[in-house]
């Protein structure tokens, strides 16, 4: 079973961006859990969506449009954005921006991505 995990805040930090979801994982996936490096686009929910995996399953971890103007500002600095698990530790997401900077040159003019995933993304991220 998939399981999609919904970012509610990303939040600047000395370190760099934390990102926080409403869903919690128990703990020994929550140990198991690696960045899978690789993202997707959700055209109808707008939403970009970072891999994660563990050694059975992979888990979406979604960022919403509501997040897209904090993930352009982190986009743009560059600096270290983690997911905080559970129990206080973190999971960087190593490889985002390289992502990010792939899927918003795809978008650019491309209609399979739906007019509306194509206006949001030149709206936020232009």
């Amino acid at each position: 079973m998939l399981k999609k995990l919904h970012v509610t805040l990303i939040e600047k930090q000395n370190e760099g961006y934390m990102v926080k979801t409403e869903e919690t994982l128990v703990s020994e996936q929550a140990k198991a859990l690696k960045a899978g490096e690789r993202m997707l686009v959700d055209s109808e929910g707008l939403a970009f969506i970072y891999i994660l995996e563990d050694h059975s399953e992979f888990i979406y971890l979604t960022f919403p449009i509501e997040t897209w103007s904090t993930l352009h500002q982190a986009h743009q600095e560059r600096i270290k954005m983690a997911f905080l698990l559970r129990d206080e530790s973190t999971i960087e997401l190593t490889g985002i921006y390289q992502e990010l900077d792939f899927l918003l040159e795809n978008i650019d003019g491309n209609g399979n991505y739906g007019e509306a995933m194509e206006a949001a993304v030149k709206e936020i991220f232009s």
